[in-house]
């Protein structure tokens, strides 16, 4: 926690800003640990080159206290949080800040006490404070990022060793997750996309059964150690449908060709660009729907975003996703996902697991 607050504040003077004010969510939880109720009450983590306290709601700091030594300004319901902000801008020496960090994810009305306070602050979000902090994982980090991926490969692999015929999709879900939970880990997503519900990419796992023929989507993750997993696989009961190797080798040649692009100092979008460019060679490239990837932290989702337009630039210590697909409306999708650390010479792939078309029953 002394660590990156530190490096909070050594990024602060960078910015020329003089107060970085956190609601409850990630960014608070990534940087103090704490993960304080959130309500409609103003709570608040503000740090200033001094100083760095809560603005806490009287009725939560009992219960945060067992989870913190950082000081508290408390108020009650029956007087509201104006004054104890006050005390906590002045004993932070921010009464005059002239530029402040906001936490975009926080509720519009905790943002407007800050700004009602220091109407004369000039306003930025977090992007290069906090967030540009958090994409960069230190060896802790990695650990668990790796440790994660690798029982995603065990529950991958439980669901495989299981699934046939007859089979729906939410009993092959229920595998992934008891094999998660075997291991210690939370379940946090299991996509199952049978046959054509595969060519939808963010199919909702339901009751449709499993036959012979289907390809299917397996885009599966788990909780551990405040970090999560995130892999797709393919896996086809018996015969693969028509087409089928073929389109597999396209998007394994996109996330070939992605992986090799992927290097520090290189803009986020050149990333996509290079494997975006392998599908559409290939003649799918308007079945390919999304971006190639998205970050991975104490968020499943979080910068930096792999994506088309993204003028990030990217820096050793950052983990995203690779996760290129295609999608064939009535018939199947694929794509295939692996989270990376990215190291000075490229990406590190996390996932020991084979990106190989996994056949049952052949």
């Amino acid at each position: 926690m002394t660590d990156r607050l530190t490096a909070l504040r050594q990024t602060m003077t960078k910015q020329n800003v003089d107060l970085v004010a956190l609601g409850p969510g990630a960014h608070l939880g990534w940087l103090v640990s704490v993960q304080p109720h959130g309500d409609e009450r103003p709570l608040l983590f503000c740090v200033s080159q001094t100083y760095a306290g809560f603005l806490m709601p009287a009725l939560e700091a009992d219960s945060a206290r067992q989870h913190t030594d950082l000081p508290f300004h408390c108020w009650s319901d029956d007087e509201g949080p104006g004054r104890a902000f006050d005390d906590l801008l002045a004993t932070a020496g921010a009464e005059n800040a002239r530029a402040i960090v906001l936490d975009e994810t926080m509720r519009a009305d905790f943002a407007a006490l800050v700004q009602d306070r220091l109407m004369q602050a000039k306003r930025q979000f977090t992007a290069t404070t906090v967030g540009a902090l958090r994409m960069r994982k230190d060896d802790r980090e990695y650990r668990i990022l790796k440790r994660n991926a690798q029982t995603a490969d065990q529950a991958m692999q439980a669901a495989w060793a299981e699934m046939a015929p007859g089979m729906t999709e939410t009993q092959v879900a229920d595998i992934v997750r008891n094999a998660f939970k075997r291991q210690g880990v939370k379940p946090m997503f299991t996509i199952i996309g049978a046959g054509g519900n595969g060519a939808y990419p963010h199919h909702q796992t339901g009751e449709t059964v499993l036959k012979r023929g289907d390809a299917i989507v397996m885009d599966i993750g788990g909780g551990m150690d405040g970090y999560s997993s995130d892999m797709t696989r393919m896996a086809v009961i018996g015969t693969p449908p028509e087409d089928y190797d073929v389109v597999h080798q396209v998007v394994e040649g996109a996330v070939q060709a992605a992986l090799a692009a992927a290097k520090p100092g290189v803009k986020a979008h050149v990333v996509d660009d290079a494997a975006r460019g392998v599908i559409t060679d290939a003649g799918y490239g308007e079945y390919f729907v999304h971006r190639t990837g998205h970050g991975m932290g104490v968020e499943v989702h979080e910068p930096p975003y792999i994506t088309a337009t993204s003028e990030t630039v990217l820096e050793e210590g950052m983990v995203f996703s690779i996760e290129p697909g295609i999608y064939l409306p009535g018939r199947f999708g694929i794509r295939l996902e692996d989270i990376v650390i990215l190291r000075d010479d490229g990406p590190e792939i996390l996932s020991d697991l084979p990106r190989d078309l996994r056949v049952l029953l052949d």
